[in-house]
C-alpha cells in the first residue's frame, strides 16, 4: 500500500490538509539526484522532465507505503531497472497508476499524492520537447556544436526517463 500523506497537524484527519508526503519525498529524490548528476540547467524544460520521470519511477516503486523512511541506496538498483532503455517504462507508469488509483478508491479517501503524479504524467506525456534526433543518419558535412544537428519534437517523457537513469548512474 502507497503512502497516502500525513493528516493535518494533530494527527486527527479532522478535515484539515492532507500532506502529500511520499510524493514530495519522491520528487525531492529526482531534484536531488539530477542537480548531483549536474546534467541541465534546473530551470529547464528538460530537467523538469527529467525530475518528473524519476520522481514518478521512486513514487510509484514504493509499493509498501515505506518511501520517506526508505534509504536511497538501496533503491537504486531497482530505479535503475525500471528506467533502462529497454524497458516499457510507459506501460509499468500506467500500469502502477492504475494500480495505485483502485487502492485509492478502496481505502475512500483523499489521495494528494496520486493527484501530484498524475499531474506529472500528464505533463510528460502531453508537452513535447525539441531534442536532438538521435536516430537521424549524419549525412552531409560535420555538426559542429550540439545545437547544429537535427531536432525533433519528443514527449517529455522519452527525453526525461534517459536522463533520470543517467542520474542515477552518476550519483
Amino acid at each position: 500500500m502507497l503512502h497516502r500523506g500525513h493528516q493535518g497537524t494533530d494527527g486527527t484527519g479532522g478535515g484539515e490538509l492532507t500532506v502529500p508526503m511520499g510524493w514530495l519525498y519522491a520528487e525531492y529524490i529526482a531534484d536531488e539526484l539530477l542537480r548531483t548528476g549536474d546534467l541541465m540547467p534546473p530551470t529547464s524544460f528538460e530537467f523538469r522532465a527529467g525530475r518528473d520521470a524519476l520522481a514518478l519511477t521512486i513514487f510509484l516503486s514504493d509499493t509498501d507505503g515505506e518511501l520517506p523512511g526508505t534509504r536511497v541506496v538501496s533503491q537504486l538498483d531497482t530505479w535503475l531497472s525500471l528506467t533502462a532503455y529497454d524497458q516499457p517504462w510507459q506501460d509499468w507508469v500506467r500500469e502502477r497508476m492504475a494500480q495505485v488509483a483502485a487502492e485509492a478508491a478502496e481505502q475512500g479517501g483523499p489521495a494528494p499524492d496520486l493527484e501530484l503524479a498524475e499531474a506529472a504524467w500528464r505533463w510528460l506525456e502531453e508537452t513535447e520537447l525539441l531534442a536532438p534526433d538521435l536516430n537521424a543518419v549524419p549525412g552531409g558535412g560535420p555538426v559542429i556544436g550540439e545545437d547544429d544537428g537535427p531536432k525533433v519534437w519528443t514527449p517529455a517523457w522519452q527525453l526525461g526517463l534517459p536522463l533520470g537513469h543517467l542520474a542515477i548512474h552518476l550519483f
